[in-house]
């Protein structure tokens, strides 16, 4: 069954003006998302998501007692086309604007939403910019801080596989990265013992990490563990030189090279891991997250290609329950109720915001370790301590 034949008459009607009287009867959500260049593999899969969970609210008798129509403008990966994509889906009557998954391409979308008095939220944004320090008061990611995942990892490490050297190599290339690094850095003074053998930093198109992985080999003790804080494409590179050179360290990265789809490259891949908010393996622990990806699949005709799918779903769940108890899709008292969340259950880990942070600055991670190239959930960890907003706010 495919996504057009689940949403319907929905997805028709989305170029369309409705009269005042099925106005009347709809809620409408815009996706002021990318559904041409480079954003699309990224910002598509989400929404596949949250239209899933759209389509589930609206078969359970809506929000409100009305549907939920959505309806759609492509950013076309630019952020000029993302401030027309933003005032197009307002025009079409959108009580909340969602938005792309980077925050540079999402913010001019977020921005029209604030100015109109409308909520936004980012699909899967992992800047702390993606919300109130960005955009406004009115806006939201579905995901969890970048940063979070560096202090995961680092925490992980140390307390359950005895890591007590790191190495940390920071690929320069985007905020993302930089913000994985930024949370490691801020977890390793609790660290007690722990020791920082190294730091380093490369680019993400650096066709060689030569000299980078030459620091690494000339230290008097391979380390524990190296931090390594990048994406794709360049991550594929940069593993597979470091384990050409034969350095076997624990490799930790963010969520950004979760998925199997580039394991191939780096043939027998081990001692790798990553975190993420739910899997796409069929070993979630949760048994409604298997059946998630199998509803996926059904709907999209292909199986989840990493964990920012699930985000699109997240949102969608958090401002439907938001929208319900404030009884209105008027933007403040939705963000009251929003601000009011404290660890709110989601079939993908649970979801806190405050008037301070629209954002997750602590966060259940499962821990996806790969051997021989086979990728597994092994473990799941939250950081002991939330990432202060302040610490956040001044990287």
């Amino acid at each position: 069954m495919r996504f057009t034949t689940i949403i319907g008459t929905l997805a028709a009607a989305t170029a369309l003006w409705c009269t005042p009287t099925q106005a009347a009867d709809e809620i409408v959500v815009g996706f002021a998302t990318a559904a041409s260049g480079f954003m699309q593999a990224y910002d598509k899969p989400a929404q596949d998501a949250a239209l899933i969970r759209i389509d589930e609210i609206n078969k359970a008798g809506g929000l409100l007692g009305k549907k939920i129509k959505p309806v759609f403008a492509d950013t076309k990966t630019d952020q000029a086309e993302g401030a027309k994509a933003g005032l197009a889906v307002l025009d079409q009557g959108a009580e909340l604007v969602i938005v792309s998954c980077d925050y540079d391409f999402g913010a001019p979308a977020a921005l029209q939403a604030q100015s109109a008095g409308k909520v936004s939220f980012f699909l899967c944004a992992e800047s702390i910019k993606a919300g109130i320090p960005g955009v406004g008061p009115y806006s939201f990611s579905g995901s969890v801080l970048a940063a979070v995942q560096g202090a995961t990892m680092a925490e992980w490490a140390y307390k359950k596989k005895d890591a007590r050297s790191f190495y940390r190599l920071l690929d320069s290339w985007t905020v993302y990265n930089k913000g994985i690094c930024d949370g490691f850095d801020w977890e390793m003074p609790h660290l007690k013992d722990a020791t920082l053998a190294g730091s380093d930093t490369f680019k993400n198109d650096d066709a060689s990490i030569a000299s980078q992985i030459t620091r690494i080999k000339s230290l008097p003790k391979e380390p524990d563990a190296i931090m390594l804080c990048t994406m794709m494409p360049g991550a594929v590179s940069a593993i597979k030189q470091i384990r050409a050179a034969g350095i076997k360290s624990m490799i930790l990265n963010g969520s950004g090279v979760d998925g199997s789809y580039w394991l191939n490259a780096v043939p027998d891949l081990s001692n790798f891991y990553v975190p993420v908010q739910a899997s796409i393996y069929g070993d979630d622990p949760n048994p409604k997250v298997t059946e998630f990806n199998k509803k996926y699949k059904d709907v999209t005709g292909g199986d989840p290609s990493s964990q920012y799918v699930y985000p699109g779903y997240v949102l969608i769940d958090v401002w439907a329950k938001a929208v319900e108890r404030a009884k209105t899709t008027d933007a403040e008292p939705v963000v009251a109720e929003l601000e009011k969340m404290n660890n709110e259950a989601t079939l993908f880990g649970p979801r806190t915001f405050s008037k301070e942070l629209h954002h997750q600055n602590q966060g259940r991670y499962l821990i996806v370790d790969t051997e021989e190239g086979k990728p597994r959930v092994v473990d799941q960890w939250t950081i002991s301590e939330k990432i202060p907003v302040d610490y956040l706010v001044s990287k």
